[in-house]
């Protein structure tokens, strides 16, 4: 029976606004960038957390949504279902006003971020267009990679040029301006044309960063271009990917480009603008400045190449360990989700404890909730190791000020993933006993919690 006695400490309604501003402010924005939960995920009623946003009236939520990916397409059951149940006319007018809600609203994630960052702010350009009187500031290297003409004419006619004009009458600097969007993010304003004199519009399946992984492949020493995961890279005859700086690594020359390594890692951002150098001294005569890196090899460094430029790089689950800490160490957080997936591939009751840790060590929030998901699942077998068993009293041990009942986040989100597979009355005898074994080890270790 609850106690009939007053309460006369602050009531829910007092603290309602700072709770309500957490909710829809902090939370969906860990569940998305930290746990990597599907924007668009339905519950049993068939209902999205942007129809709730919308039905709840919490606009900024909605905008949030929306900006992320919330699927609301005009004539459909999503986005009619979430004009008709918003609470308010504010965010009707927001679901109409963005795009109308048609099917361009898409998630764009972080590299998409930078690249069109880099089109707009044009960090590290090295060349300058100037089209009847508006200034572009590109970059050499992406325009190269991404058209056969620009590294055709970079390399011929404009080579060497720090400002290219052009007065050609048929080009104007809206068109312009749209084909660096293309060449730079594959998003062209609709209805503008992006065919400019004879520059060749990149093929309708541009393959955006396998383009931009051509850079990687032109950035790699020649001792590395052969037997890496067996694939031979070449760069293409005549293309000049135009580096501005070296990394030293190991006795290794790699030929890299600031504006993308200042542009993804606020590491190399104050190493290189910064000028907080390890150390600098030429490559060759008339070659860019050179950057000794320690501590890393040639070959994981290979692996934050690619990564840097293509946002992807194929790792084994044997090398994303030594991966991970450099990505962590350079700021490197999408690289360190990638090292997070590859570990979860060899989730076993032999490795299942050491990878948690990993998890945690690095803040990898979603692998670390996939390793006790499994945890739950071979719970019975577990409470037997060692490892585990240190794992669960090293937790205990990190509570401060810890009380005989105080809850052991390790303990408590393996039960959670145990009751989370209770669906069907069958399965309860199953749980019970799962329960059961965690519950006589902490017994049986004097962790009654």
């Amino acid at each position: 029976m609850f106690s009939s006695v007053p309460f006369h400490g602050p009531s829910f309604s007092d603290h309602e606004p700072v709770l309500t501003q957490a909710l829809t402010s902090f939370l969906p924005r860990y569940l998305l960038e930290q746990r990597d939960v599907e924007v668009n995920v339905r519950d049993k009623w068939d209902s999205t957390p942007l129809y709730y946003a919308c039905l709840c009236g919490h606009e900024e939520l909605v905008l949030y949504l929306l900006a992320n990916g919330a699927r609301c397409e005009a004539n459909t059951f999503d986005g009619e279902r979430c004009l008709y149940g918003a609470l308010s006319d504010p965010i009707r007018r927001a679901l109409r006003d963005y795009k109308q809600v048609t099917a361009s609203c898409r998630r764009r994630d972080y590299y998409d971020d930078f690249l069109q960052r880099l089109l707009e702010q044009g960090i590290h350009s090295d060349v300058v267009f100037v089209v009847h009187g508006k200034p572009f500031r590109v970059h050499r290297c992406v325009l190269g990679a991404r058209s056969a003409y620009f590294a055709n004419m970079l390399d011929t006619k404009w080579k060497g040029k720090s400002v290219v004009v052009l007065r050609h009458p048929l080009i104007n600097p809206v068109a312009f301006g749209a084909l660096l969007q293309y060449l730079y993010t594959v998003a062209s304003k609709p209805g503008t044309c992006v065919k400019v004199l004879t520059i060749e519009p990149p093929p309708a399946d541009p393959r955006l960063r396998e383009d931009m992984a051509l850079l990687a492949d032109c950035a790699l020493p020649p001792e590395l271009r052969g037997d890496l995961w067996e694939l031979p890279f070449p760069c293409p005859d005549g293309f000049n990917s135009c580096p501005d700086i070296c990394f030293r690594v190991a006795g290794c020359s790699f030929l890299c480009h600031k504006a993308f390594f200042c542009g993804r890692s606020d590491y190399f951002r104050a190493l290189l603008d910064d000028h907080f150098r390890e150390s600098e001294e030429p490559v060759t005569s008339g070659g860019p400045p050179a950057v000794t890196l320690h501590g890393i090899s040639p070959d994981v460094f290979t692996h934050v190449l690619y990564y840097v430029y293509s946002d992807h790089t194929e790792l084994s689950p044997e090398a994303a360990y030594d991966v991970l800490s450099v990505a962590d160490m350079y700021l490197l957080p999408g690289l360190k989700r990638l090292c997070g997936r590859s570990l979860a591939q060899v989730l076993d009751e032999d490795t299942v404890v050491g990878v948690w840790r990993v998890a945690k060590l690095f803040r990898l929030a979603r692998l670390e909730d996939q390793c006790t998901e499994y945890m739950a699942k071979v719970i019975e077998k577990l409470v037997e190791r060692e490892d585990f068993v240190e794992a669960v009293k090293e937790e205990a041990a990190a509570v401060a000020a810890r009380q005989e009942t105080d809850s052991i986040p390790l303990v408590d989100d393996i039960r959670f993933h145990v009751a989370s597979t209770v669906q069907t009355y069958s399965a309860i005898e199953e749980a019970q006993q799962r329960l059961q074994a965690l519950e006589d080890l902490l017994v049986s270790i004097g962790l009654d919690c």
